[in-house]
């Protein structure tokens, strides 16, 4: 064990692998199916080989458990608005050079600092302390945790917790067929409908995911199944045009049908990829309209601000039915149904509408203030406290002026985002003895582990970059 981090010293059992001759395992979990000699990890590093029986190295190892909403994972047609636990792991089974989490999904740079230790109790007794409907397995990508996230998404489902599946799903046909027997929701990255591309820039292959998903669609047929989304992170100078946007329908419009929604994806240089700038607003909102106008019903844009190409309408009479500033969505639906021309909608509300309380905060006078100003493109962050208790917030102007009401939170960690356009910061009120960290998040599904006190000397489009020197 010597020279190993604390988090790679212990194993659990492991689940999908096939023992083989001289003591060496198969891993059966992903498509790479490695074979695993004694005393070795495969390609992910996370799955080792000891004494002929496959071990998970991040059983119940994550970062800080996330409190945020489901529009924070392309999911626009399942309970808007509604708060999600989000829960990353560390490690993943690709090696994308371009991954905007790659401080915990590239097990090399993972330091037990930025590791948490859970149980699947401890999940799910948060979540319900929270009153958190929804537990979202995300981030780096919790295909390689597949072991944490079956036993606690079995017992989420005892407590009647819902369970999201955020990945970019390089996973075999027996992992699938485990995920569907606990998953509610899958948001499916699929990244390029070149396989060119996931070998040069992810260290994957391209038809294994076009078969998970077809897996999960088939799934869905005879109304039971899980709810599936997609979504084309659109990479700058690599699949952002729109003969390669209009692939990724066109497969979904011949495989899947014109109903699943479609997320084109903005992207924000990051890890290896940061010599260019984000995907472009303006060739986002054409891949958008082309998509529609060759028959997908509902598409979307990600990680775009200040743009009605995310709000949700009825396809037949263009009635708002879902509004979203930021991360923030108001629905206008009608018992499931358009306003006005009483279209049934696709969006699945699983839970009763019920309007929100209207409480006048007042915050204690012993409590103290921080504040934290945005910097351009940046539109939300992540709050972290010391300890467990209620804080209270409230956006701000530029000059310091309140932005809409007053909120509060109890969880650790949990995220904010503008929904205001006259939002330029958010004031914190906390007890002096609970310290807070503020983390500028870059894009929705971006996991910060650097505070905002050192990524404010980074560029507003990329953060920075703590790579070792080559070849160490």
């Amino acid at each position: 064990m010597a020279g190993l981090k604390e988090w790679q010293k212990s194993g659990h059992p492991a689940r999908l692998w096939r023992p083989l001759p001289e003591n060496r395992v198969q891993c059966e979990l992903c498509p790479r199916e490695c074979k695993i000699s004694g005393g070795r990890s495969g390609t992910c590093r996370m799955r080792r080989n000891e004494n002929g029986s496959l071990v998970t190295l991040n059983y119940g190892k994550s970062v800080p458990m996330t409190q945020e909403c489901i529009e924070t994972e392309a999911v626009y047609h399942y309970a808007p608005g509604e708060q999600i636990l989000s829960l990353g792991n560390i490690g993943c089974m690709l090696r994308c050079d371009f991954c905007q989490n790659w401080t915990t999904s590239q097990a090399r740079y993972v330091q037990d600092s930025h590791v948490m230790y859970y149980s699947p109790e401890d999940v799910v007794n948060y979540a319900l302390k929270h009153n958190i409907k929804v537990l979202s397995w995300t981030y780096n990508d919790p295909i390689v945790w597949h072991e944490f996230v079956m036993d606690t998404a079995r017992l989420a489902r005892q407590h009647g917790l819902k369970n999201l599946y955020k990945s970019a799903f390089y996973i075999g046909e027996k992992g699938i067929d485990e995920l569907l027997e606990v998953m509610d929701i899958f948001s499916i990255s699929l990244k390029s409908m070149q396989d060119s591309f996931y070998r040069k820039h992810t260290a994957g292959r391209l038809q294994p995911i076009l078969d998970g998903i077809k897996q999960v669609y088939a799934a869905r047929q005879g109304g039971n199944g899980p709810h599936l989304e997609v979504s084309n992170l659109c990479v700058t100078g690599r699949n952002d045009n729109l003969t390669e946007s209009r692939k990724v329908s066109d497969w979904m419009l011949n495989n899947l049908d014109a109903e699943i929604p479609l997320h084109y994806v903005r992207f924000h240089p990051d890890f290896r990829y940061t010599q260019v700038e984000r995907t472009s607003v303006p060739f986002l909102e054409q891949a958008r309209l082309q998509a529609m106008a060759d028959g997908m019903r509902y598409v979307y844009l990600g990680n775009a601000y200040n743009t009605t190409s995310t709000n949700s309408y009825c396809p037949d009479c263009q009635a708002l039915w879902v509004q979203r500033n930021g991360l923030i969505a108001r629905s206008f639906l009608q018992n499931g149904c358009c306003p006005q021309c009483g279209k049934a909608s696709p969006i699945q509300l699983p839970w009763k509408d019920s309007a929100p309380e209207s409480v006048n905060h007042q915050i204690p006078a012993s409590f103290v203030s921080t504040t934290h100003m945005f910097r351009g493109p940046i539109q939300a962050c992540h709050v972290e406290q010391q300890q467990e208790s209620a804080l209270f917030y409230q956006f701000i102007s530029a000059s310091g002026q309140p932005v809409g009401e007053i909120g509060t939170n109890g969880c650790i960690r949990f995220m904010l985002s503008k929904s205001d356009d006259r939002a330029e910061g958010i004031r914190l009120y906390h007890p002096a003895e609970n310290k807070l960290q503020v983390f500028e998040v870059y894009d929705r599904a971006h996991f910060p582990v650097t505070g905002a006190e050192q990524t404010h000397l980074a560029s507003e489009d990329v953060p920075l970059n703590f790579l070792p020197i080559p070849g160490r």
